[in-house]
């Protein structure tokens, strides 16, 4: 993000796949800050006539494509899990279009603080440059793989080789400056979520 895009407090919220990132970054949203996830902006970038789509079908092929046009994601989640190589190759695409299109949306964004949703903000490394604060949600590896079955409907064996390729539960909580455990339920939830939006809003206020 360029220097005079940074907002004056923004919050790196990250987490292993199935610890529940996008159900944290709502109750956030609900309160007040200005969410900005970089998966939603990767999905705009790769739908039908998406911006990244000529690049992605030129390096891969058309077969990469659905029938309307957007990008196949289970064939290249599938390959990009597989092969590191056509993994780089894809983020070599993907990663400065995100780039632009996070720091577009924190230009304009009105809410009290800036939260941009990161699944592999660790695993990036420039990211925790980008932010205040890191933010990790939390919950045992177990139930990160039930919840990915239950909802994507893949297999114990996929799951884990994405799992493979983030930073373990120990790093990702070692690299977080505030912690979010997601074990237990939406009602668990929301006291974490309240005590940490009233920290951010007051550091915030600061800057």
């Amino acid at each position: 993000m360029d220097a005079q895009r940074q907002p004056a407090f923004s919050v790196g919220l990250t987490g292993g796949i199935g610890c529940g990132k996008s159900t944290v970054a709502d109750m956030f949203a609900a309160l007040g800050a200005s969410v900005i996830d970089t998966d939603q902006i990767a999905h705009a970038l790769t739908a039908p006539h998406g911006a990244a789509m000529p690049a992605l079908l030129a390096e891969f092929g058309d077969d990469f494509a659905t029938p309307d046009g957007a990008l196949d994601r289970a064939k290249m989640r599938a390959l990009a899990f597989s092969d590191a190589s056509a993994r780089a190759r894809l983020e070599a695409i993907l990663h400065p279009r995100i780039r632009a299109a996070t720091a577009a949306a924190a230009a304009i964004a009105s809410g009290d603080y800036v939260i941009f949703v990161v699944p592999l903000l660790i695993e990036s490394g420039n990211w925790r440059e980008r932010v205040t604060r890191v933010l990790a949600i939390d919950c045992p590896e177990a139930l990160q793989v039930a919840r990915v079955m239950a909802r994507n409907s893949m297999p114990e064996s996929q799951v884990r080789a994405i799992m493979a390729t983030q930073v373990t539960r120990e790093q990702r909580r070692a690299a977080a400056d505030d912690i979010i455990v997601n074990d237990d339920g939406l009602d668990a939830l929301r006291p974490q979520v309240a005590l940490l939006h009233a920290m951010y809003l007051s550091q915030s206020r600061l800057k």
